[in-house]
């Protein structure tokens, strides 16, 4: 487990940003299994997560369509709620960080750690935009 004071400022870049942060698997289940489309990001303390994920899944939003509801776990510090959202992006093996689109409790679209490491946020954002476009 990763200390509160250093996991803080990377729950706040995307908590400030419209994000609700879950942290049991019933808040986990209740937001994916709502209507509507809702993202997952599971955050990280990677540089690939200050880097491309969080930054991506922020540009990602200034999009004509954008998901009805944004969530995040945090992976080495929520456990429970990382558990139960990776339980819902089988068959994708559990990567941090990632990103998923759900639509109707269903997954529609998944951004694993190997399509973000190395990849800028403008192409990550990219991605989730033309997901957005196609579900939202």
């Amino acid at each position: 487990m990763y200390p509160a004071q250093l996991v803080q400022p990377m729950r706040e870049d995307l908590s400030l940003f419209g994000f609700s942060e879950l942290l049991t698997a019933g808040q986990v289940d209740e937001a994916i299994h709502r209507d509507g489309t809702v993202l997952v990001v599971v955050n990280s303390v990677c540089g690939c997560a200050a880097a491309n994920a969080r930054p991506g899944a922020k540009m990602s939003l200034d999009n004509e369509n954008t998901p009805d509801h944004l969530v995040t776990v945090f992976a080495g510090v929520d456990f429970e709620a990382v558990d139960a959202a990776r339980a819902m992006m089988v068959p994708f093996p559990p990567s941090s960080p990632c990103m998923a689109l759900f639509k109707n409790g269903d997954l529609v679209h998944m951004l694993e750690r190997h399509h973000i490491e190395g990849r800028s946020a403008g192409l990550i954002a990219e991605n989730l935009k033309s997901a957005y476009n196609d579900f939202c």
